[in-house]
């Protein structure tokens, strides 16, 4: 696999419609304290904004927000934290539960976002958008755009519809796309107004912190599903895969390009063929992921397991569209594999001669275990790393060679 070209797909691995889900995590423990008195609670803090089903309490709301996190956990947490005759206190809430009036419900954010969510329909396929201008620029997927220009669209001549939550309709073109990454941004035709989504941090996301996915899965336009982020910084291939056809149409799409991801968001909120494309938002109603792909057991639907492009990722991108068309990647010059045996890891196959890999001293069988504080499990690993890094970046990679665990630093270039 070489670290600069789309991996080859291989069964079990990441996809839009891919089959083998990551191990499920568990829910931490949490148990309350046996005292003669209530201790007061601490000074609030600042907090992160979570959603919040009410504004009752500040009590009511930490408990909805843990259930809703957590599930039949969380449940079980809100009945633990009732006091019996005065002798039972909580432990206090984590101050990340603290919310203040100012807190958003989830028909809050819904209805702040979905202007700025669109759905993008083509000559054989659909998918969704996100609003960044006023004046009709959206950003969405690559496999969305080339599904919708199939069956005899091509190039500057590609045309899609772009319905929005109104219910108008605008026709769009292509400005630019990004196959590495798997963006792409389209122009409304003719429109203006818009109101362009307000786009987050991705880099301040934490496991736990809730969202929503917002877009028209199997062409339901507006829809929005609810979920946590279930894990940071995955890597995941997609494409590879026929792309999923709006209902009635019975057939699917031709197979799309292949590509690795590095950095995915992952996350439970359900998502669906036709959601792809469309935001990823937080409890403020910020876009901090593009949706993407979902990983389904064989199937074609959602298990509760989704991926997103951080957004931070897709801004960079889009910027770049938007500006002339062409993307800059980060480069090694390494050909790598799977390592086999009992050390994880990416096989170094070959060394691109006069790339940074070589000038910072790597060669062919060396085996790759780190990338800078990220743990190499594959050639997969490093394939998406490297497409989430910038050019001129430095980073330490973490080696094995003849048993002896050695470092490099090296300084990445422009893609050619």
């Amino acid at each position: 696999m070489n670290t600069n070209e789309p991996g080859e797909q291989k069964n079990g691995g990441w996809s839009q419609f891919g089959d083998t889900p990551p191990t499920a995590g568990g829910f931490p423990r949490r148990d309350t304290l046996h005292m003669g008195l209530p201790t007061p609670p601490p000074p609030p803090a600042a907090a992160r904004p979570r959603f919040s089903p009410g504004r009752k309490t500040v009590a009511g709301l930490a408990l909805a927000a843990m259930a809703l996190g957590g599930g039949v956990t969380g449940a079980a947490v809100a009945t633990a934290f009732q006091p019996e005759s005065g002798t039972v206190a909580a432990a206090p809430a984590p101050a990340s539960f603290r919310q203040a009036s100012s807190t958003l419900t989830i028909a809050d954010v819904a209805q702040k976002v979905e202007p700025s969510v669109v759905m993008i329909q083509g000559n054989s396929g659909e998918g969704s958008g996100v609003v960044l201008s006023a004046d009709g620029l959206i950003l969405t997927n690559n496999h969305v755009v080339q599904g919708a220009m199939q069956g005899g669209l091509q190039g500057g001549d590609a045309m899609f519809t772009v319905k929005f939550s109104d219910g108008k309709t605008a026709k769009a073109s292509v400005v630019g796309t990004d196959p590495s990454t798997d963006l792409a941004v389209i122009r409304a035709e003719g429109v203006s107004g818009l109101t362009a989504a307000t786009i987050g941090n991705s880099d301040s996301l934490r496991v736990g912190d809730p969202v929503l996915a917002l877009g028209s899965p199997l062409g339901l336009q507006g829809s929005v599903t609810a979920g946590i982020i279930s894990a940071l910084d995955r890597t995941l291939t997609v494409g590879g895969e026929q792309q999923q056809m709006p209902p009635g149409w019975g057939q699917r799409g031709q197979a799309g390009e292949t590509t690795t991801i590095g950095g995915a968001i992952q996350t439970d909120a359900a998502i669906n063929p036709g959601n792809s494309g469309g935001a990823l938002v937080d409890a403020a109603g910020q876009v901090v992921g593009i949706n993407t792909a979902i990983a389904t057991g064989g199937g074609t639907g959602n298990i509760g397991v989704g991926f997103a492009i951080p957004i931070n990722t897709a801004k960079q991108v889009a910027d770049q569209l938007m500006n002339g068309g062409k993307v800059t990647h980060a480069f090694l010059g390494v050909s790598v594999t799977d390592a086999t045996g009992d050390v994880p890891g990416a096989l170094v196959r070959q060394v691109t001669a006069g790339s940074p890999a070589d000038k910072a001293g790597l060669k062919e069988g060396d085996l790759i275990t780190k990338m800078g504080d990220k743990p190499v499990d594959g050639g997969d690993t490093v394939v998406g790393q490297v497409r989430g890094f910038k050019v001129g970046q430095q980073v330490q990679i973490t080696y094995v060679r003849d048993g002896k665990e050695q470092t490099a630093t090296v300084t990445l270039a422009e893609k050619k």
